[in-house]
């Protein structure tokens, strides 16, 4: 119940959504760069010493082939990080997640401590008063007395850190929830059950699968695709240009023009936007194979970590 609501009120989950909404403008926006322009305008023009007002209405239109890749890698790109921040938000709700759960049952083994340590000073109680009457017996010396009423309040003092170290993990929960600080409705520590079998599958598919993978490998296709975008300025561009018009009195105008324009000295820029892509491409891969790497090492430590609790529990049982 809490894992749903903090899905549905967290508000770093909700700006990752958003900024999936950008990402899916962006991405329609590229697709329709490999449309043709349509513009309408209309003029009216006065002549010096006449009396006539001349009017002009028309239409144009203007599409650039993509000849050489151009706008089709740009929309590569654009789509490649719609993945990208699709991978961001499920990063941020699998972490949600993982937080709303380790809250919750950090309360419960703190309410199971709290209620233990309460336990405890009534067992100190009951030692205070046996050791009265040993006393009394001359059995024991006020020393002992003293001792155990020292033990007594050694336990009862760490009861209101327990009380404040609750409310502190409530309120942080409250604010992964999306609502203000406010006490957590819980179970107890004694009915939760223990997993004895996580089914994790093959390792590659189980790093395929992260987020943050998803995240650094759409990140590095983006790159790659504005490579392709640079390579490409250093061909010609083709552009057809339409236009028709209606001038008073009627008369029908139309014209049609196609452009090819081809880079020959442009300070350089070409050849910088296409180094500096490279560059960035081979950046966008090495942190790829970084972050697969740090995800597999994640994974590992996180697999023994679950094996080493479980020999754990076992041995804390006989202990008990």
């Amino acid at each position: 119940r809490l894992i749903a609501e903090g899905i549905a009120g967290n508000p770093d989950l909700q700006i990752a959504f958003l900024r999936i909404k950008e990402s899916q403008a962006y991405y329609l926006q590229s697709g329709a760069a490999l449309l043709p322009t349509l513009g309408a305008n209309a003029n009216a023009i006065a002549t010096t010493g006449s009396s006539a007002i001349q009017y002009q209405f028309g239409l144009s239109s203007s599409w650039e082939a993509d000849i050489w890749g151009k706008l089709t890698s740009s929309k590569r790109a654009s789509f490649a990080t719609l993945l990208q921040t699709e991978a961001v938000a499920r990063a941020v709700q699998t972490n949600l997640v993982a937080s709303i759960a380790n809250y919750y049952y950090l309360l419960l083994a703190l309410d199971q401590q709290l209620a233990i340590t309460q336990q405890t000073v009534n067992n100190w109680d009951t030692t205070v008063q046996t050791m009265k009457a040993l006393k009394i017996a001359a059995r024991v010396t006020e020393a002992a007395v003293v001792q155990s009423e020292a033990q007594r309040y050694a336990a009862e003092v760490t009861i209101p850190d327990l009380k404040q170290h609750i409310k502190e993990t409530e309120n942080a929960l409250s604010i992964l929830l999306g609502k203000p600080p406010s006490g957590i409705h819980r179970d107890f520590l004694q009915t939760e059950r223990t997993i004895t079998v996580l089914e994790a599958g093959v390792p590659a598919q189980l790093l395929s699968n992260r987020p943050d993978v998803q995240q650094a490998e759409q990140n590095f296709r983006y790159y790659f695709e504005l490579t392709n975008v640079a390579r490409a300025y250093f061909y010609p561009s083709l552009t057809i240009t339409a236009s028709t018009g209606l001038v008073n009195p009627g008369d029908l105008v139309a014209s049609i023009a196609a452009g090819l324009t081809q880079p020959i000295f442009n300070q350089r820029r070409n050849k910088t936007r296409l180094e500096v892509a490279k560059a960035q491409q081979q950046k966008a891969l090495l942190n790829f194979q970084n972050t697969l790497l740090a995800a597999g090492k994640e994974v590992s430590d996180a697999m023994s970590l679950y094996q080493t609790a479980i020999e754990k529990i076992s041995i804390r049982a006989n202990q008990l």
